[in-house]
C-alpha cells in the first residue's frame, strides 16, 4: 500500500494542473477504469449464461459447467466464449446433429458474439458519460494496440483525452472571457 500511495502522490505532484482540475481528471480516470472492469464482468457473465442456456436447450451435457467456462473465457477478448461453443457446434455438425449444430452456430455468432459489441459500449458509456461509438472504437483500438490490457487502456485513454480537452476548453474560454 505504501508504494501505491507514494506513486499516486508522485503522479499528482507531476500533473501541471490546478488542484480542482487535477481532482476532476483523477475522478474521471477512476470512473472509466471501474466502468470498464464492471462492464467486462457483466458482459462475460451474460455471455456465459446465454451459452449455458443454449447448451441446455440443445440437450448438451453439463450446460452449467460449459456456461461458467464460457463466462470465464469471455473475459478474454476476441475468442472468449467462442472457444467453447464453436467446437461444440462443429462436433454436432460432424456427428450428424445438423439442426443442433446450425442453431448453435447461429446463436453463438449472432447472440453470444454480438452481446459484447452491443452491451459493452452501453454499460461503459453510461457510467463514463462517453458516447457508445467512442467506447466501442477505443475498446477495439486499445485491444489492437495493447492486446488484452487494451480493453481497459483504450477507453481510459479516450476518457483522459476528452477530460483534458474539456479542461483545455474551459481554460481557454475563461481566458477569453466567455
Amino acid at each position: 500500500m505504501r508504494d501505491g500511495s507514494s506513486l499516486s502522490k508522485r503522479i499528482q505532484d507531476a500533473v501541471p494542473l490546478p488542484l480542482k482540475q487535477e481532482r476532476g481528471l483523477f475522478r474521471k480516470f477512476a470512473a472509466v477504469v471501474r466502468a470498464t472492469i464492471k462492464g467486462s464482468i457483466l458482459v462475460a457473465a451474460l455471455q456465459g449464461a446465454l451459452g449455458g442456456l443454449i447448451f441446455w436447450v440443445l440437450g448438451l451435457h453439463a450446460p452449467v459447467l460449459w456456461g461458467v467456462v464460457m463466462g470465464l473465457l469471455a473475459l478474454l477478448p476476441a475468442l472468449g466464449a467462442t472457444l467453447i461453443w464453436l467446437p461444440a457446434a462443429i462436433y454436432l455438425l460432424a456427428s450428424g446433429s445438423i439442426w443442433q449444430g446450425v442453431v448453435l452456430l447461429m446463436f453463438g455468432a449472432f447472440v453470444i458474439g454480438l452481446v459484447d459489441n452491443i452491451l459493452r459500449p452501453i454499460l461503459v458509456g453510461k457510467d463514463t458519460k462517453m458516447p457508445d461509438y467512442v467506447v466501442l472504437i477505443s475498446t477495439l483500438g486499445g485491444f489492437a494496440t495493447f492486446g488484452l490490457n487494451g480493453f481497459v487502456i483504450g477507453p481510459v485513454i479516450a476518457a483522459m483525452f476528452i477530460a483534458a480537452w474539456d479542461i483545455f476548453s474551459e481554460a481557454t474560454s475563461a481566458q477569453n472571457g466567455r
